[in-house]
């Protein structure tokens, strides 16, 4: 599958799905709290995003039955929304794509209910500075394998966690999933050389435990084999002429 490198007019529409998909965070972390059920959160994320003439990309993707995930404390990624209501001292990350104008934003972001202990506060600290880490090596001419590393150097190197190697980052465009993939643990100099114009995610899935994970009977929700809390952060990047653009940062979100 060839990467996507985008034109002035992509970039555009690329940079106004990427605002969505960001503003739908905003607009549903009030609503992140104890009693709320993901089933719930689900339902405000549809309604929003067809009211801003999108389309929720997860839906009917392959089978999955619902419009955003929310993966929720040792559930590392593709939750699917359901009745069960958010306790105190959850964790659940809640991760949204937009199709608008044929064009595809994806992000994540951690919510915390309640209360949680100091390390629960540490492992997202940690699962969001590796994605900034990660982010600082995008540039023209650097590699695919540059991100791997700096995720991993931080995050397993200097921390001790398990980096998650069953689920990568990938290129975003008018395709939900396509070249390049990102691999959340890398070799430096390594992997596909990166080139102004492509737009990708990375999304490292960070484990308190080991970093392998199994896939639940329905066929999507993958967790942690040791039952230890799982967390993600997730952007869609622009490579640029001389470095990159976050094209779903948020005001007042967490950035390096």
């Amino acid at each position: 599958m060839a990467v996507e490198i985008h034109n002035k007019e992509g970039i555009e529409k690329m940079r106004a799905t990427c605002r969505l998909a960001a503003s739908v965070l905003e607009f549903i972390e009030p609503h992140v709290v104890p009693g709320v059920t993901t089933e719930k959160l689900d339902e405000l994320c549809h309604a929003y995003i067809l009211d801003h003439k999108a389309i929720p990309a997860p839906l009917n993707y392959k089978g999955f039955p619902k419009s955003i995930c929310t993966s929720i404390n040792e559930v590392v990624c593709h939750g699917i929304p359901e009745k069960r209501e958010l306790r105190d001292g959850d964790i659940i990350n809640v991760d949204i794509t937009t199709i608008l104008d044929g064009y595809h934003g994806d992000t994540s972001e951690m919510f915390v209910v309640g209360e949680v202990p100091a390390h629960v506060h540490k492992l997202i600290d940690v699962t969001r500075r590796s994605l900034w880490l990660g982010i600082h090596e995008v540039a023209p001419g650097k590699r695919v394998g540059d991100i791997g590393a700096a995720i991993y150097e931080f995050a397993h190197g200097e921390h001790g966690y398990g980096v998650v190697e069953a689920f990568c980052g990938h290129g975003i465009g008018r395709k939900f999933h396509t070249e390049p993939q990102i691999a959340h643990r890398g070799k430096r100099g390594r992997g596909k050389r990166l080139a102004a114009g492509m737009t990708f995610t990375i999304e490292p899935m960070i484990n308190e435990g080991s970093p392998h994970c199994e896939i639940l009977d329905d066929d999507w929700t993958a967790v942690t084999i040791d039952n230890k809390l799982s967390a993600q952060a997730e952007h869609t990047i622009l490579v640029t002429d001389d470095g990159y653009d976050v094209l779903t940062k948020r005001d007042g979100a967490f950035s390096m």
